[in-house]
């Protein structure tokens, strides 16, 4: 059996590195006291965004985009976790 690297493709791989960007405006009816504690805020924010509108909370402008890019834009960090992921039993 002859194996030569140069011949190797890898199958195409089912992860890749996103740049997300997300604009929400709203308005929301809520507690004076929960805003006030800044590292909860986006959480809590995008909790009640992603409950969708009802009397409490109404969208006024939502923009989403998500673009793939190169893996070497990514940090080391996301680029080791992407090597295991496609190293993974799960992802064969």
């Amino acid at each position: 059996m002859k194996y030569d690297s140069l011949e190797f493709e890898p199958a195409p791989s089912e992860v890749s590195v996103y740049e997300c960007e997300v604009h929400l405006k709203f308005r929301l009816i809520e507690e004076k006291g929960v805003l006030s504690n800044r590292d909860q805020l986006l959480e809590m924010l995008l909790d009640a965004f992603s409950y969708g509108s009802d009397e409490y909370m109404e969208p006024l402008q939502v923009e989403v985009a998500a673009q793939e890019i190169p893996e070497l834009k990514a940090s080391p960090q996301m680029r080791r976790r992407l090597i295991r992921l496609r190293n993974s039993k799960d992802m064969v």
